[in-house]
């Protein structure tokens, strides 16, 4: 039972087969119903009073995933998906179940359980700040992690693999040249890795024929020559046919693999994450999972696993905007690694909003998809769009390709829940700011106090702002230059939907 008439933060979802990709939806506690639509975890609770609670889950192992149900009294209660026992073709990514237990997991009784967690905050910052997931998750099997390398990746999907231009003298699609014209991008601005999402094998059912269009070994050999690492995408159902293809990418020279479609985090399903990661690990692979269900520890205990899905993002395209991802840092990226997609050059505000692969579009300013690259953490983060573009686009571009993609340090600067988040993060001694708002106003302003920096020094901050016209023409916006030191304070603006992001060095 509740104390009183909470205001509820959740992904209301259809049933237990999900992506964890539904709006964000507010409900006042009291309606909450027994017979209306369960919730996915991260939920947040905000008590209207000086605190909010945030409930999610750590150290999950062969054991489902918690999802919520309301009580219909203005309580909340767990409710588990059960363990299937029979299943049924579905394609070529995923199973049906057939047939579920009347129990929900069977596992030895000498063992712990997973933590079910509330980070409770008396302000919003607290939300960012957290680390609760980490504080709870069971400690690393890996002896030596170090050949594990977070980092950025050029990702092909979005864009439909189309780069264009006088210097593309070549058809591009699914093919080497097109391939190495990314491996060429990544290679320019220091991105680790290019992401070879579906079409890069001959068929989604066999994993080691590749697309003879491609010629994948001499990309690879040509890859390495360029210091960029390759991401080859999977159905996890083919995955799960061929646990064997982690010694046959090593072999080839793959670094990292997403795999996607899950969709589920029963029993079955939870217990085949751990067996991935732990199977990819024995061949130093990286595991980048999507179709998935949120951060539940397991990226602690493998820390190959790099990040997850898990989320409404870009790749929604024009049902990804700022109204709603404006929850995620205090909700979704509050709970773990979230592979969101950014980097979009084509931006629009949502009432012109229209918009199709392969000239793909994000909701929002220019500004706004900078800062995603500080505000949201992953261990793998995407520049989703053409690097036609981003070689159009140069100050944006080598700003995204000099944000670090693991900290040192996090302050939050600014925190309101569903209206606006800046951040600042340190790697080493330099800082980086970013921030985010919805599209209530017009303009909103916030002061930036800047008493995180090392005193007696003075830093010089290179910044992106909305432009004068961004609330129409969401591509507008300055750069510009200043001197600030310790004890400092600003104020920025951003418009509706828009961003601010700085680097200061």
């Amino acid at each position: 039972m509740l104390y009183d008439n909470y205001l509820l933060h959740v992904q209301q979802n259809n049933g237990f087969k999900t992506a964890y990709e539904e709006l964000y939806q507010q409900v006042e506690s009291p309606d909450w119903k027994q017979t209306d639509k369960m919730a996915n975890l991260p939920a947040l609770i905000d008590t209207r009073k000086q605190y909010k609670i945030l409930i999610s889950e750590s150290d999950l192992s062969d054991y489902p995933g918690m999802f919520l149900k309301g009580s219909g009294n203005n309580g909340i209660q767990g409710a588990f998906p059960k363990v299937p026992l029979e299943f049924g073709p579905d394609g070529d990514r995923s199973q049906k179940i057939l047939k579920l237990a009347d129990y929900i997991a069977k596992t030895t009784g000498n063992r712990s359980f997973p933590w079910r967690y509330f980070v409770i905050t008396k302000n919003d910052k607290q939300l960012i700040e957290n680390t609760m997931t980490l504080r709870l998750a069971a400690k690393s099997m890996l002896a030596d992690p170090s050949w594990i390398k977070p980092g950025q990746a050029s990702w092909e999907w979005w864009n439909e693999a189309t780069p264009y231009g006088p210097d593309v003298n070549f058809v591009s699609g699914c093919n080497l040249d097109t391939y190495k014209y990314y491996v060429d991008f990544a290679s320019k601005f220091g991105v680790k890795y290019i992401v070879m999402d579906e079409g890069w094998a001959k068929s989604t059912t066999d994993p080691y024929t590749p697309n003879p269009d491609i010629n994948l070994k001499e990309l690879i050999r040509y890859a390495n020559t360029k210091h960029v690492g390759i991401i080859l995408w999977l159905t996890w159902l083919t995955v799960d046919k061929n646990m064997d293809l982690f010694k046959t990418f090593h072999q080839w020279g793959i670094k990292g693999v997403k795999i996607d479609f899950m969709e589920r985090s029963d029993q079955w399903m939870v217990n085949y994450y751990e067996d991935v990661v732990k199977q990819a690990a024995k061949y130093h692979i990286f595991v980048d999972f999507h179709g998935a269900f949120k951060p539940s520890g397991l990226e602690y205990k493998y820390p190959n696993l790099l990040s997850y899905e898990g989320v409404l993002g870009m790749e929604q395209m024009g049902h990804c905007y700022p109204d709603n991802s404006i929850y995620l840092p205090f909700m979704r990226n509050a709970v773990g690694p979230m592979d969101f997609t950014p980097g979009a050059m084509i931006n629009m505000q949502p009432d012109v909003y229209s918009a199709e692969r392969p000239n793909a579009a994000a909701v929002g300013t220019r500004v706004n998809q900078l800062a995603m690259y500080v505000v949201f953490e992953s261990g793998l983060q995407m520049l989703a769009d053409n690097p036609t573009l981003y070689y159009r686009n140069l100050d944006c571009t080598k700003f995204i390709t000099s944000v670090p993609t693991t900290w040192d340090e996090t302050r939050a600067l600014v925190a309101k829940v569903g209206e606006v988040v800046v951040v600042a993060k340190r790697k080493g001694a330099k800082w980086f700011v970013g921030g985010i708002t919805n599209g209530k106003e017009k303009i909103r302003k916030e002061e930036l106090h800047f008493d995180f920096l090392e005193k007696g020094r003075t830093y010089t901050m290179t910044y992106f702002e909305d432009g004068i016209n961004a609330d129409r023409q969401a591509m507008d916006y300055r750069k510009k230059t200043m001197q600030v030191r310790a004890g400092d304070t600003i104020t920025i603006q951003m418009a509706r939907n828009g961003g601010w992001a700085a680097v200061l060095e």
